[in-house]
């Protein structure tokens, strides 16, 4: 999974000899409405996700799903049973009643929800053994019906942040469910996409095309790019979008080569320099440094949400390489708390914590 056993026993020395920033990490995660043991859950049947909108399901989903990783976290690092109690309670909530999700959004709605419901799940079922196994089968009943088909459906043309945020998804379900298949797969969606979301001058004069898609002319790659013609290492299909999407993107990225490390495949080392670009180069314009004109027309939207920790952390402190520019964002953001989608409390698992061991 995303945290492994050693990073855990990491954190939890952190936070007991109060050392920063992890100590204030756990005080911001334990104070969050996450972390609250009056936390209600509320579990739907249908989740009905239109792009753009949606009704209220969608939001709980997402939350729910977050509290449970957080509520684990808690128990994990605190030691309180009561968060392993009360991440059951939101686990069992939703497995007893949820059948699947409908509308247009649906991939990404099971992408960021099942991403944080793997990780929590995961940590419960490691150390807690009163979630007992008829639950824990209902879980993975859950996962695999309610989520997988969404999550590895075919999205070649979407904008890359889809199939990133699905795979992350996907890898971690196949990690839970114990799932080799899907793993392996997950793995070559992970191959084929990021060299074709973030861009090298290796790759040539033109970014390489979403695998199995039509997006595969100059004209068509400068649409898909939003308009952006002029590449340069580091720059992202979504630049010129917004660095929100890209900072997703970023962080998804991160969480599916670490969930592969901890599982004993390297992803991140055929991936490094482009990881390391990209992370650069958007750190560089999200401090401030002014567009120059051939990037976006000289407007970037300056976004970006707390997606740096965990590829940092690989980069800088395991490949031993120099990133300035995201160091000193990860600074400006510490302690990073969550995005409310499927991004959460990665200062506190991943800032300086290279540890590597079994996954939890």
């Amino acid at each position: 999974m995303v945290i492994g056993r050693s990073q855990l026993d990491a954190v939890r020395a952190r936070v007991r000899d109060g050392r920063e920033p992890w100590r204030s990490a756990y005080e911001k995660m334990r104070t969050s409405r996450y972390g609250s043991l009056a936390y209600t859950p509320h579990p739907a049947e249908v989740v009905p996700c239109p792009p753009n909108a949606g009704p209220p399901s969608c939001l709980a989903e997402r939350e729910d799903a977050i509290a449970a990783y957080t509520q684990a976290l808690l128990w994990s690092v605190g030691g309180d049973e009561a968060h392993a109690r009360k991440a059951v309670e939101i686990m069992d909530g939703w497995s007893k009643v949820m059948k699947e999700h409908t509308e247009g959004n649906a991939g990404l709605q099971t992408a960021w929800a099942g991403s944080s419901w793997a990780r929590a799940a995961d940590i419960v079922h490691a150390g807690y053994p009163k979630w007992g196994a008829a639950d824990v089968q209902r879980f993975k009943w859950m996962l695999r019906k309610a989520y997988l088909p969404a999550v590895t459906a075919k999205v070649p043309d979407y904008n890359g942040n889809w199939e990133l945020a699905m795979t992350d998804a996907a890898i971690g379900i196949a990690v839970f469910v114990e799932d080799r298949e899907l793993f392996t797969e997950s793995l070559a969606r992970y191959r084929a996409r990021v060299p074709a979301y973030f861009y090298l001058g290796s790759d040539g004069k033109l970014p390489k095309p979403p695998p199995g898609g039509t997006m595969n002319t100059p004209e068509k790659l400068a649409a898909y790019w939003f308009g952006q013609r002029t590449y340069a290492d580091g720059l992202g299909q979504e630049t010129c979008r917004n660095f929100m999407h890209i900072g997703y993107s970023l962080a998804a990225s991160g969480h599916i080569a670490e969930t592969a490390w901890q599982q004993g495949v390297d992803l991140y080392g055929p991936t490094a320099e482009r990881l390391r670009a990209a992370l650069e180069f958007h750190a560089r314009y999200q401090l401030g440094e002014a567009a120059p004109p051939w990037l976006c027309g000289g407007k970037v939207e300056r976004t970006m949400g707390p997606d740096v920790e965990v590829a940092l952390n690989h980069l800088r402190n395991r490949m031993h390489l120099k990133l300035p520019e995201t160091e000193k964002l990860a600074e400006r953001q510490r302690p990073a708390g969550t995005d409310d989608l499927f991004v959460a409390w990665e200062t506190l698992t991943h800032a300086d914590n290279p540890g590597r061991g079994s996954a939890v």
